[in-house]
C-alpha cells in the first residue's frame, strides 16, 4: 500500500498549487478541460510535473467542497454537445442571388487549409429576426471576426463586410464562402470594394461551411438567442473574437487563432508567406 502511494507521487492539482490555480483561472474564461490540458502540454513540453490529463481536471472539478467555488466552475465547463437549431426551410433566407460562384468551382487550396486567407462567413440573428451581427472565421487559423450590421438586409451586410475585409491585409482576404442568404446580394460589389472572391455553399448544407458553423454555437454564450444584437456595441463585439481567439485549439495543435493568425501576418511581413 505505501509503495503504491510513492508510486503514485504527489498530487498535481493539490489545493493552493500554482497549476490549480492556472487550471482554475483558464476554466474562468472559457477553456474547456481538453484546451487547458493540451495548451499545458504545448507551454509546459519539458516540464512534465504540468502535464495532466482532461480527466484528472474534470475529478478535481467535481471532487471540490459544494459551495461557490464548485458551482462557478461547474458553470464555467463549456458544453460540447449544445443543441444547435438546424438551418430548414421555415426560415429560408434564400433568394435567387444574380451571378453567384459555387462552393464548387474554389480554388483546391480552400478545401485543403494550407494557404491563409480563404474565410467562411454568416449572420447571426437577433430576436424576431430584426438585428444581426455578421460573423467571420479564417479557415486555416480558425481566427474570427464579428461585424456590427445597421439592419439585417443587403446594403447593411455590404457595409459591414467591406470595413471588417479592409482592416485585413489584402494577401489574407482572397476568398469569402457564404450561404446563399439575401443578405449577399451585393456579393459582386463586394469584391469589388476589397477584392475578395466570393462563393456560395449549396442550399441548407452548413457542413460546407464547417468552421463558421461551430464559431456561430462558441459566439452565442455572449449573443444569446432571443437578444436584440442592434445593442451591443461594436466595441463589445470587437471582444467576443478577443475571449474565443485566445483559446487553444486541438485542430491548431493547442495554438491559438491569435497566434495562428500573428504567425501568417509575421510570414507576410518577412516576405515568406505560405504559398500554393
Amino acid at each position: 500500500m505505501a509503495l503504491r502511494r510513492r508510486r503514485r507521487g504527489p498530487r498535481k492539482l493539490a489545493a493552493g498549487t500554482a497549476l490549480l490555480k492556472l487550471v482554475r483561472a483558464w476554466l474562468r474564461v472559457g477553456y474547456s478541460p481538453q484546451q487547458i490540458a493540451g495548451r499545458l502540454r504545448r507551454m509546459y513540453a519539458h516540464q512534465p510535473e504540468f502535464h495532466v490529463s482532461h480527466e484528472t481536471i474534470y475529478c478535481v472539478i467535481y471532487a471540490t467542497p459544494r459551495g461557490e467555488l464548485r458551482r462557478e466552475l461547474i458553470g464555467s465547463l463549456r458544453k460540447a454537445h449544445k443543441e444547435r437549431r438546424s438551418r430548414g426551410a421555415g426560415n429560408d433566407r434564400r433568394g435567387k442571388l444574380q451571378d453567384m460562384r459555387s462552393i464548387h468551382e474554389r480554388p483546391e487550396e480552400v478545401f485543403e487549409r494550407l494557404v491563409p486567407g480563404h474565410w467562411e462567413g454568416d449572420l447571426i440573428k437577433g430576436a424576431g429576426n430584426r438585428s444581426a451581427v455578421a460573423t467571420l472565421v479564417e479557415r486555416k487559423t480558425r481566427f474570427v471576426v464579428l461585424a456590427k450590421m445597421d439592419g439585417c438586409g443587403a446594403e447593411a451586410a455590404l457595409e459591414a463586410l467591406t470595413k471588417k475585409f479592409r482592416r485585413v491585409p489584402l494577401a489574407l482576404r482572397k476568398s469569402l464562402t457564404y450561404d446563399q442568404g439575401k443578405e449577399m446580394a451585393h456579393h459582386a460589389e463586394l469584391t469589388r470594394r476589397v477584392s475578395t472572391e466570393v462563393f456560395f455553399a449549396d442550399p441548407h448544407s452548413p457542413w460546407q461551411r464547417p468552421s463558421n458553423e461551430n464559431m456561430n454555437g462558441l459566439v452565442r454564450e455572449y449573443l444569446p438567442k432571443g437578444d436584440d444584437l442592434s445593442v451591443f456595441s461594436q466595441g463589445y463585439l470587437n471582444g467576443v473574437p478577443k475571449a474565443l481567439n485566445y483559446r487553444p485549439r486541438a485542430v491548431l495543435d493547442f495554438a491559438t487563432p491569435a497566434e495562428a493568425m500573428a504567425e501568417e501576418i509575421n510570414k507576410l511581413r518577412t516576405g515568406v508567406a505560405s504559398q500554393t
